[in-house]
């Protein structure tokens, strides 16, 4: 843009910015000639009005409502103070829009102060104040009463200024006209602090949203970003720290109330302490009238792309009367990859997701035949599983039925129409991979990892999903179950099945070759076999095969919680690349696995004292199901001497059960 069209845009936003300061001005004259009390029932009016065209605002204030009285009030009881919420919210801005063309005399004459003692008895002993101030009722009405606040001293306050010019200079005049000392919000707070050690007295408003700069602490037991500043400054300046609060006290009338400071030199009381304690006292003044606080303004807002807490700037402040497990739940969705290998892949990311933030409660849904799989992690709050058929639209209401307002969701899965059944059960925050026209219907696009060097296995890009949603992945490896063997057991387990596809199957023949071999060597050893129930007829082939081994054959027989008990009570596992190979390394059992067509950096198995044997051909790894060119080169050239030699080195070292 060249430098004259850029001057004619500013000129044309300069004329915008006068025009609505000139339209203010005239509202403000009409405001001047109406009795006040006309004033707040014309607001109260226009307001109950809002309540039911403004829907956006209704239901944010119908969720903040909620989140802070859901556990004592119903949804009726809610409903109607969002009602009057709107009422009192307008009236009260538009009595504000008055009180500047009112006398001193006059403004006073419609307040009532109390519980102010404190501040009078620290301006005596020359102590700074901070004034905690609260977006409640006309909290305008604190601008035009500097008296509540002096005491003999200087009042000042932190102001953000407004975006009009006009406006800004109009509202700053007035203040300072008043006698209040007037910071930028944006120029710091070195000057704010001067003022204060000056036996000065400043009043900050404390309760909105602090973003990423904000202290996560309890309000109303829900973890709300808050500004530490005002604990921050008070603690430097040697001073206190009191709560101040209006409320209505009638048509055009209303009522300051100072709550009982908190000493900063005496209470003991770290940064964190304060702000904590700041916020216990803000929701004492909220609950006197509850239709008085600013409940359209997003206070639980859901930090984005971070929602997990665990590497925010300044991270977690409970106070000492109150535990994680007595905060309200942060509900979050985790969609579980469909296959058994593909979730034992995520139990990882989705640990680290549990830890994120210490309200976090964590249900996780996916298809019902995993079921045992996540409920069988202590660290899973709920599981809500899926049936085979059911579509988008059912899912949704199955989501919905399960009583649980999700705040965030993550998405593990690639498909469009996971991501869309999650969007029609109203989950305000979808995260996930781009993917393909996934993408219209997440609100928080997580870009594929940059990778320099081999590829990623797929637990790290798991991982990486939930490293973007705020989790802390480092030092993962460490939570990876000890390989170790059962007391008293030599089962040896076998799975020579591959649901997926015979280009990852081993020959059958050859597992019954390592089965004799070792037999032969090792009588003590038992033999264990698992498959899906799919894979029945190939169970009864290869008990057949291996007659003479001392074997139990549970192919198809188990249920996933049954199969994790059996997988259990193994030293070790011989397996194709199996969800089952996945499974028993998320248990801790070391595995002996043979690949063919697929690529073990990528979906080998986590953890230490783990086997792979592969036969490298030019053409793999293909991630075919079978092997274009029909002869399966790739798993024909594993040995079942190699084979056998790998599984009594991995018995060896496993510890012995005599050792365990």
């Amino acid at each position: 843009m060249g430098k004259s069209a850029s001057k004619a845009l500013d000129t044309l936003q300069l004329a915008g910015h006068w025009l609505v300061y000139a339209l203010f001005r005239c509202f403000e004259g009409v405001l001047r000639l109406l009795p006040m009390e006309w004033v707040w029932h014309l607001g109260r009016c226009i307001g109950l009005a809002g309540y039911f065209l403004l829907g956006k605002y209704r239901l944010l204030a119908l969720r903040n409502l909620r989140l802070a009285f859901g556990a004592e009030h119903d949804e009726a009881w809610r409903r109607r103070v969002a009602r009057a919420h709107f009422g009192s919210l307008v009236a009260n801005i538009l009595c504000g829009f008055k009180l500047p063309t009112l006398e001193g005399a006059e403004v006073m004459r419609r307040v009532k102060i109390e519980g102010m003692e404190p501040a009078r008895e620290a301006a005596e002993a020359g102590r700074p104040v901070v004034y905690l101030l609260c977006h409640m009722s006309c909290w305008e009405l604190l601008t035009q009463l500097p008296r509540v606040f002096e005491y003999n001293k200087n009042p000042a306050t932190i102001y953000q200024p407004l975006r009009n010019p006009f406006l800004d200079a109009l509202v700053t005049r007035r203040r300072r006209k008043l006698g209040y000392v007037l910071f930028d919000r944006q120029a710091g707070f070195n000057g704010p602090i001067k003022h204060l050690r000056a036996s000065g007295c400043l009043g900050v408003l404390v309760d909105q949203h602090a973003g990423n700069q904000g202290l996560w602490c309890p309000f109303f037991n829900r973890l709300a970003s808050t500004t530490p500043v005002a604990a921050l400054m008070a603690q430097r300046c040697r001073g206190l720290m009191m709560p101040v609060g209006i409320h209505d006290d009638g048509p055009g009338h209303w009522r300051i109330t100072g709550l009982p400071p908190v000493d900063t030199t005496t209470a003991g009381l770290s940064i964190e302490g304060l702000t904590c304690w700041m916020n216990a006292a803000v929701e004492k003044l909220v609950r006197r009238q509850p239709h008085n606080w600013f409940w359209v303004h997003n206070r639980w807002k859901t930090p984005k792309p971070r929602f997990l807490l665990s590497r925010e700037k300044r991270g977690v402040a409970l106070p000492e009367d109150l535990t994680a497990e007595r905060l309200q739940k942060f509900e979050m969705l985790l969609r579980s990859p469909n296959w058994l290998g593909d979730a034992c892949m995520a139990l990882p990311a989705a640990h680290a997701l549990k830890q994120g933030r210490p309200d976090l409660r964590l249900t996780v849904f996916g298809p019902e035949k995993l079921r045992g799989l996540w409920e069988a992690q202590p660290w899973v709050d709920a599981y809500i599983g899926k049936q085979g058929g059911e579509g988008p639209l059912s899912v949704a209401r199955k989501l919905r039925a399960s009583g649980v307002c999700f705040d965030a969701a993550l998405l593990l899965t690639n498909s469009t129409r996971s991501t869309l059944e999650f969007r029609l059960a109203g989950i305000p925050r979808l995260a996930g991979f781009r993917g393909s026209l996934r993408a219209l219907f997440l609100n928080q696009i997580i870009k594929e990892p940059k990778i320099s060097g081999p590829p990623w296995h797929h637990a790290r890009r798991y991982l990486h999903l939930a490293g973007r949603c705020g989790a802390s992945t480092e030092g993962w490896e460490k939570d990876l179950p000890m390989n170790q063997a059962p007391p008293g057991v030599n089962r040896v387990g076998v799975c020579a099945g591959a649901e997926y596809g015979p280009a990852k199957r081993w020959p059958l023949e050859n597992f019954a070759a390592v089965i004799a071999s070792l037999g032969a060597r090792m009588p003590e050893l038992e033999w264990v076999f698992f498959g899906a129930p799919g894979e029945a007829a190939m169970g009864e082939d290869l008990s057949k095969k291996a007659a003479r081994a001392r074997h139990s054959n549970l192919v198809g027989k188990t249920s996933l919680a049954g199969l994790i008990t059996e997988l259990k009570t193994c030293r070790l596992l011989l397996t194709n690349d199996t969800g089952t190979m996945h499974l028993a390394a998320a248990l801790g059992v070391p595995t002996v696995s043979i690949f063919g067509s697929t690529e073990p950096v990528l979906t080998g198995p986590l953890g230490a004292g783990h086997t792979i044997i592969r036969h490298h051909v030019p053409c793999s790894p293909c991630f075919k199901r079978e092997c274009p060119f029909g002869h399966y080169e790739c798993m024909t050239g594993v040995t079942p001497d190699r084979v056998s030699a790998a599984v009594e080195a991995a018995l060896h070292a496993a510890p012995s059960p005599a050792k365990a």
